[in-house]
C-alpha cells in the first residue's frame, strides 16, 4: 500500500535526522536536524491519519452497503 510505505519512509527519514542531530557537534547543525526530524514526524502523523480516515470510511460505506442490503432483502 502506497501510503503505508510513503509512512515507513517518513519515519526512516525522522531516524536518520535524529541521528545526525544526536552526532552533530555544531549546534546549527543539530538544530537544523532537530527541525527535520520534526518535519518527517509531522508527515508520518499525517500520513498516519489518513491512513485510519480512510480505512474508517471503507468500514463505514461497507457498513451502509450491508444495511442498504439487508433493507432490499426484508
Amino acid at each position: 500500500m502506497a501510503s503505508t510505505s510513503n509512512l515507513q519512509f517518513y519515519l526512516a527519514r525522522a531516524a536518520q535526522a535524529q541521528a545526525e542531530a544526536d552526532a552533530a557537534t555544531l549546534a546549527h547543525v543539530r538544530e537544523r536536524c532537530q527541525r527535520s526530524e520534526a518535519a518527517w514526524t509531522a508527515l508520518a502523523d499525517r500520513a498516519q491519519r489518513s491512513e485510519r480516515m480512510r480505512i474508517e470510511e471503507q468500514e463505514r460505506k461497507a457498513a451502509q452497503s450491508a444495511e442498504h442490503h439487508d433493507e432490499i432483502a426484508t
